[in-house]
């Protein structure tokens, strides 16, 4: 017999104080219990047990087999509680903040699969990035690009990051493409809106040199998505993350100007910091639906733009 049988045999005679009742307990006659338990004496070569007619004492050896069977047992069937109650363990609400474009193209898909797995978690997803105080927000993810200023969280990057100026074919080849950023306000321009703030102030960085540009906005969104889908359709330049066009840049729908320079808005001090980041509260009182949406999110992320 395995050794772990050998453990729950010996722990139920020691319950049942004798071989025989043990034996009931298990289905097992009273010269089976008699042989393992023997064969089990043998194999560490000690006495377990002190038997009389009436009555079993432990031995030392015995009382140290007991005690270490109890253990193992209990952990055995502690693990076993857990894997047959995993996704019934899985349950509340599960908030996450994200921008409307990342949002959308990439966790959305990526919270209904995972609602799918886990169908007592309750998903709620804000899409904006606006979020000022997070750990009084009630929010238990931030998907955000930037810097984390507040040290009392924690932030993983989910993805390397950059901006882009990019466009359609059909409106470079009918415009021209910009050279140099100052060529910009010759061009239509789509801006982001923030609030009430226009997002038309862009700044450039070549090597050492920095310059800072004004542009003209054709069009203002504060949707990254239909920022994305009017550049697709031909209506002007737009500064986009990486992240949000890759896609279209590869398939050609959209193409990237003034690619020796990195790019931002709104900021002069962090232009090359476009990173996409996740940021939470500590890990030390983290629901277990958190910490598994956590893993989900930063596996099938990596899946889909690694594609």
């Amino acid at each position: 017999m395995d050794k772990f049988s050998d453990m729950t045999m010996f722990v139920s005679i020691v319950k049942h104080q004798g071989l025989a009742a043990a034996g009931r307990d298990m289905g097992l006659s009273p010269a089976t219990m008699t042989a393992r338990l023997q064969a089990l004496e043998e194999r560490y070569a000690v006495k377990l047990l002190n038997r009389s007619t009436r009555h079993i004492a432990l031995t030392d050896a015995g009382e140290l087999y007991y005690q270490a069977a109890m253990e193992i047992i209990a952990s055995v069937n502690e693990t076993e509680n857990r894997l047959q109650n995993v996704v019934e363990q899985v349950k509340g609400s599960l908030k996450i903040s994200a921008p409307k474009d990342i949002g959308k193209q990439y966790i959305l898909p990526i919270l209904s699969e995972f609602s799918k797995r886990y169908p007592d978690v309750v998903p709620y997803l804000y899409l904006n990035d606006r979020i000022s105080n997070i750990a009084e927000s009630g929010i238990d993810i931030v998907i955000r690009y930037g810097e984390l200023a507040d040290s009392s969280l924690i932030s993983r990057p989910l993805s390397s990051s950059w901006r882009v100026l990019c466009a359609s074919p059909e409106y470079l080849a009918k415009r021209g493409v910009p050279l140099t950023p100052e060529a910009l306000v010759e061009h239509d321009c789509l801006v982001m809106l923030r609030g009430n703030e226009e997002l038309k102030t862009w700044h450039f960085q070549q090597q050492e040199h920095k310059t800072t540009m004004t542009v003209a906005a054709k069009r203002l969104s504060d949707d990254g998505e239909v920022i994305r889908q009017w550049a697709l359709a031909g209506a002007g330049i737009a500064l986009k993350s990486i992240v949000d066009v890759q896609d279209d840049i590869n398939s050609g729908r959209l193409v990237t100007v003034l690619d020796g320079y990195m790019k931002n808005f709104n900021t002069s001090r962090s232009v090359s910091s476009a990173d996409l980041n996740v940021i939470y509260t500590s890990k030390q009182y983290q629901p277990k639906r958190i910490r598994l949406f956590l893993d989900f999110l930063f596996e099938r992320f990596n899946d889909m733009t690694q594609q």
